[in-house]
């Protein structure tokens, strides 16, 4: 990568902004938004120039940031009335001359569920009405954009998102640990830093086109728990059962969908070798370097 990079971010949340991180040490030019100004100062120290954008009105920073990008990334998920970044800046982001390619990070939710099979980017989507629903919404208006603007548009769907500060190391030290078990169910996962190595290859390639982020394994999450709770010398939680545990409805939610997903096209097509191919090798690697905290 070179210092020719003008990369905007919307949404520098862990994910993008671990990647907002990476591309700095790479000389690019970064600048993104949040939604606190306390956020904002804190990323502004690191170096990234950043703008406060809750979604509600348009921000003129981020227009004047716009006009200079040459690649975007976008990581804030659409609500009921649709994607906040559409809503209030499409036209901008029709207008900037200099971009040359566009990321959108979506989930793996827009599947929906396939009863344990496994699933491709090549599946046809059946999301749950709400979330995944508007996800997928989203992911067809982006491409309209970028097909107007005749841009590379990479949709990249992740799966469930661990790293630091984020796993099942941290939930046990908390005693926020729970081993679910729910017959026959499996998660695709993907750390973060593999979310970042995806980001990098799709930018290098100038990739155009859906992409599954995730792991090579789609595990019980129950396993997850245990293998964590094994390394850290910990008891291991009491196993629950799915239909009497008490959760709250989102955390139901999850439970609903049960696919294996592929990821054979992050490895063929942008080269993607996974630093993290399963939870053990992730979470492994996180215990061992002390950033799970």
């Amino acid at each position: 990568m070179t210092s020719t990079v003008n990369l905007f971010v919307f949404g520098l949340g862990d994910s993008a902004g671990a990647f907002a991180r990476s591309m700095l040490a790479e000389d690019a030019t970064v600048s993104g938004t949040v939604r606190s100004q306390e956020k904002a100062e804190a990323l502004r120290a690191e170096g990234i120039a950043t703008i406060v954008f809750d979604g509600a009105a348009p921000s003129a920073g981020a227009v004047a940031a716009l006009r200079e990008a040459t690649h975007l990334v976008l990581s804030i998920p659409p609500g009921e009335t649709g994607d906040p970044v559409l809503r209030f800046h499409a036209e901008d982001i029709a207008a900037a001359k200099n971009l040359r390619w566009i990321g959108y990070l979506s989930t793996i939710g827009v599947y929906g569920d396939y009863g344990g099979a496994w699933v491709s980017e090549r599946t046809t989507p059946h999301p749950r009405p709400g979330r995944s629903a508007h996800r997928l919404d989203a992911e067809k208006a982006w491409r309209a954009l970028a097909e107007k603007r005749a841009l590379p548009l990479a949709i990249l769907r992740l799966a469930g998102i661990y790293g630091p500060g984020n796993n099942a190391l941290k939930n046990l030290a908390e005693a926020k640990a729970r081993r679910i078990v729910k017959a026959d169910q499996v998660f695709n996962r993907i750390h973060v830093d593999d979310i970042v190595a995806t980001l990098h290859a799709a930018i290098n390639t100038n990739a155009d086109g859906i992409f599954n982020v995730c792991d090579d394994e789609p595990a019980p999450p129950q396993d997850v728990i245990e293998f964590a709770a094994t390394l850290m010398g910990v008891p291991v939680p009491t196993a629950t059962d799915f239909e009497t545990a008490d959760l709250t409805p989102m955390a139901r939610s999850f439970y609903g969908e049960n696919k294996r997903v592929l990821n054979r096209r992050i490895r063929q097509e942008l080269g993607v070798r996974l630093a993290h191919p399963t939870y053990r090798e992730g979470i492994a690697s996180l215990w061992q370097s002390g950033r799970w905290r």
